[in-house]
Parts: C-alpha cells; sequence; structure tokens
C-alpha cells in the first residue's frame, strides 16, 4: 500500500490501487495464520506428545498427630466476676466543732482499735467542763445548807414553835436545791463527754485512708450541717466478695442440692473458690455468708456473699476477682484441647481418623474448660482418634498418615473446669 498519492496521479486511480494492495496483504496473512494452525493440530497427534496421566507421580499423604479423648470425673464450676468489699467501713467526723490540733496517724497506716486518730483543741471544752463543775459545787452547798434547816425546823415544828407552811417551805426548797444538783451533775457530765470527743480514736481495726484535713483547720461537727470528713477506714481481715448469680443458675444449685449430688451452692456455708486477676488456679478458698432474699428484677440476678481470709492483706476493697461455684457433682467427662475443635457455620466439629486412615467429621457440643482441656458433652466418645495437630492438612472423605500420641492435660492450668461465659 501507498500512503501518500505522488504528485499527478488522479485520486481515484491511487484509490483503486490501493484497495488491490490491501486486499492482496490480508489474503497472505489469513493463509499463514491456517498454515500455522495445522502444524500445531499436526503437533499434538504426535504420539510423543501425549500426556494420558500414566506418568505423573501421585500426590503424598499428609501427616497429622491425632489423640484420644481424656475420659476422667471432674467437677464443673461455674464462674462469677466478684468484688471485693469491707466487712467494716468508718467514715471519721467529729462530734464536735473546734480547730484541728493534732493528726495522730500517718496517711494509709493500719491501726488497731482504740488508736489516737485526731485531737481537737481541748481548751474550749475545758474551760466549759470547769464552768460546770463549779455550778455543782455550789449547787452542792446551796442543797447542803437547805438540808441542815430541815434537820433544825424538825425539832421546832414538834413544839409547835414553828408553823407547818414554814416546815414545807424549807422542805421544798431543800427539794429544788438537790433537783440542782442532778442538773448540775448533768451539766458536767455533758461537758466532760464534749471534752473526750476532742480525742479521736478509731472505732475499728483496719487501714485508714489520708488524712481529708490538716493540722490548723476548723472541723465542722453535726449531721445536718455539712460535718467533716477526716478520714475512712477500712477492716481487712476477713473480707467479703460479692458477685451476682443468674435466675438459671441459681435453680440448677437448688436441684443438685435437692439430688445430694453438691453441698448446697445456692445456701450459706456452701464452698467458693477465688483467683485473682493474674492467677491461673483458685488458689483461695472461702465460705458462701449470704445471699440476698429475692432477684433484681432488672438482671434477673441474686446477690451472693462470701468471706475469705485475708490475713496476708492480699485483698483489698475494691479488687475485682474470678469466683467460682461447684456447678455439678463429680461425673465422668469427655476432654479435648481447643485446637482441635473446628467452627463451621455456627457449629463445631472434629476430624476423626479411623484406622485405615480414612478422615471423618464428627459435629460435637463443647463445654467449659477444666484443667486447660475442653469438654465435649455430646458427638465423641473416648475411643476416637482425634486430629489435634495438622488439621488444616485433614480433609473428610480422604486419607492420611496419622501418628498417635497420648493427650495430656497441661500441667500450668488449673486442675477444675470453669465456665467460659
Amino acid at each position: 500500500m501507498r500512503a501518500f498519492r505522488p504528485a499527478g496521479e488522479r485520486a481515484s486511480d491511487w484509490v483503486r490501487q490501493n484497495m488491490r494492495d490491501w486486499h492482496g496483504t490480508s489474503a497472505l496473512a489469513v493463509t499463514g495464520a491456517l498454515l500455522l494452525m495445522g502444524l500445531a493440530f499436526t503437533g499434538c497427534d504426535r504420539p510423543e506428545a501425549r500426556n494420558d496421566g500414566k506418568e505423573q507421580t501421585a500426590a503424598p499423604v499428609a501427616t497429622v498427630s491425632v489423640s484420644r479423648p481424656i475420659v476422667e470425673e471432674i467437677i464443673e464450676w461455674d464462674e462469677y466476676t466478684g468484688r471485693f468489699e469491707a466487712v467494716d467501713t468508718v467514715d471519721v467526723r467529729a462530734r464536735i466543732s473546734g480547730y484541728l490540733d493534732e493528726v495522730a496517724f500517718k496517711d494509709g497506716q493500719m491501726v488497731e482499735k482504740g488508736a489516737l486518730l485526731f485531737v481537737i483543741d481541748p481548751r474550749p471544752f475545758e474551760r466549759v467542763r470547769d464552768q460546770a463543775r463549779a455550778e455543782l459545787a455550789q449547787a452542792q452547798t446551796k442543797a447542803d445548807n437547805l438540808v441542815s434547816d430541815v434537820e433544825r425546823g424538825k425539832p421546832l415544828l414538834e413544839r409547835r414553835i414553828m408553823s407547818e407552811k414554814v416546815y414545807e417551805d424549807r422542805a421544798n426548797l431543800l427539794r429544788e436545791a438537790q433537783a440542782a444538783v442532778k442538773v448540775a451533775e448533768a451539766k458536767v457530765a455533758s461537758a466532760e463527754l464534749e471534752l473526750s470527743f476532742t480525742r479521736m480514736t478509731a472505732p475499728i481495726a483496719g487501714r485508714t485512708s489520708r488524712a481529708s484535713i490538716s493540722q490548723g483547720n476548723w472541723v465542722s461537727a453535726g449531721v445536718l450541717s455539712n460535718p467533716t470528713l477526716l478520714t475512712t477506714i477500712v477492716s481487712q481481715d476477713p473480707i467479703q466478695i460479692y458477685f451476682d448469680v443468674s435466675e438459671n443458675n441459681y435453680i440448677k444449685y437448688k436441684r443438685l442440692a435437692e439430688r445430694g449430688e453438691t453441698e448446697g451452692a445456692a445456701s450459706p456455708g456452701a464452698a467458693v473458690e477465688v483467683a485473682l486477676p493474674d492467677e491461673r488456679s483458685f488458689v483461695h478458698k472461702g465460705r458462701l455468708d449470704f445471699i440476698d432474699n429475692r432477684l433484681d428484677a432488672g438482671t434477673a440476678t441474686l446477690r451472693v456473699r462470701a468471706e475469705i481470709d485475708n490475713k496476708t492483706q492480699l485483698f483489698s476493697p475494691g479488687m475485682f476477682a474470678r469466683v467460682r461455684l461447684a456447678g455439678s457433682g463429680k461425673a465422668p467427662a469427655v476432654l479435648l484441647p481447643d485446637e482441635a475443635i473446628a467452627t463451621d457455620q455456627g457449629s463445631k466439629y472434629v476430624l476423626v481418623v479411623a484406622e485405615d486412615g480414612a478422615v471423618s467429621r464428627k459435629t460435637v457440643r463443647p463445654g467449659p474448660l477444666s484443667g486447660g482441656l475442653r469438654i465435649v458433652r455430646e458427638g465423641l466418645t473416648g475411643a476416637d482418634w482425634v486430629v489435634v495437630k495438622g488439621l488444616q492438612l485433614a480433609r473428610p472423605g480422604q486419607k492420611v498418615q496419622a501418628k498417635r500420641e497420648a493427650l495430656r492435660v497441661s500441667q500450668s492450668a488449673d486442675s477444675a473446669p470453669r465456665s467460659d461465659r
């Protein structure tokens, strides 16, 4: 083909010539393509190019580790989250108003019952006490004089020297003076009581908080006049832990107690076990000592309390911990590691290897953990060989090379089950 028309050549002649050149080129291209296709088909028919699969090497059989589940008698436990609270908690407030004269403890100090904590300036109260004592002495002197007047008047009354009216007036004055003595005595006792309130002591043994006010500040007393909070004291040993039991679990505990399978997790005195967040095993023991008298209508739970020894002061009020109660009696259970259980569209299953190496699938219903292993409630027996390692290499219907291993309970895990709530 000629890309440009030469000068002097007519346009119609140039177009006809280009069309002839294009048709010739296309015919050659088509002919070449047909020849190449013929050669390709000819090559495919050659015997040495055939591939009937006879010379392919068979795929290797996958090797997996299999173990039989552990079957042993266990107790299933129900686990809850609890919070520690002190048995006794006291807000230390002043009973009288005055200026703080002394803080007699260090912040956070352990104190015994009766230990001195604060001292309010006692001088104003000493003056009131002294005045009350003086008024008592005055009233007592007056009463003693009137006693003498009455005694002297008796013989005069008998000899008719003194009229009965005068004698009765003296006796009435004596009774009035004796009543005044009692009033003065009460004032003295009140003044001494208020003076004793200037020395504030610990009402319980426990650990103090920080002092909320420092020496020299005014301390307000009273109930309605916003009394000053000086510090708080919480007892340490024993300590209590509160947690909430669901309605269904509470009913379950009642049924177990009726059948005699447990010692009564739904009644005071039942054993509880406690573990802190950094502990794997439940090494702390306690007893239920309180069960609320009604369910919470909003949460359908029952408030429960247990008491635990705290001699080492490991627990502190406000801390969280895991608490568990026996949720069943001793019964045989099938145990497997979690990695041997797979999930498929909401169902749980395991892969089981037969004697000839054939893999099959079994649907299971798992339960809580026990000693690092998962309890399998349904779908598995202790005679099944379950794939525990290499689960991704095995497929149902295929055959594998099974390497049998004994399944062992982890020594680092707790030996009792806990609920996976």
